[in-house]
């Protein structure tokens, strides 16, 4: 591959993915803070169209999907970045930040997915422990994406 088709592989593919990520953070937010019985309570699913959200089968089923959707799109721009763009891009400090953020909600969502399998028993004060880790990561990771499109930080940008 020479490098004007990998760069316009990375041109072509960064729209998709940048779309596809956000489509993945924003049912994965509003999901998951459907978990939480706030949209029933402040009658937002009262709201035509909107009733799914106050069903927690169908939250945390579409939250499960969208996860599933994120973390392809992580494996994705790991994959591509360490294989193809490694040599025209160089990861930002705003970069790193919202990749550890990432990870970290990886990490506990993993593990609070684990609890509601048989098998794994975890006790009360660290299943808290995670929820009040991922919701406040989720937050960090809201305000972080809200700062670097302010401020246009970009995740990547091109190596000198």
């Amino acid at each position: 591959m020479n490098q004007n088709s990998i760069q316009a592989s990375l041109a072509g593919n960064s729209k998709l993915f940048r779309y596809v990520y956000l489509i993945s953070v924003f049912f994965l937010t509003l999901t998951g803070f459907g978990q939480m019985p706030i949209f029933k309570r402040y009658y937002i699913a009262d709201i035509p169209g909107l009733g799914w959200l106050a069903d927690f089968y169908a939250t945390y089923f579409i939250h499960y999907l969208a996860a599933a959707l994120l973390l392809g799109v992580m494996a994705y721009g790991i994959f591509d970045y360490f294989l193809i763009a490694r040599k025209t891009l160089k990861i930002t400090v705003a970069g790193y930040l919202r990749g550890l953020i990432l990870a970290v909600l990886v990490v506990t969502g993993i593990l609070l997915a684990m609890k509601n399998f048989a098998g794994y028993r975890f006790p009360p004060f660290f299943i808290t422990y995670l929820d009040l880790t991922h919701l406040i990561f989720v937050m960090c990771l809201l305000i972080t994406g809200l700062v670097c499109i302010i401020f246009k930080k970009r995740w990547t940008e091109a190596v000198i």
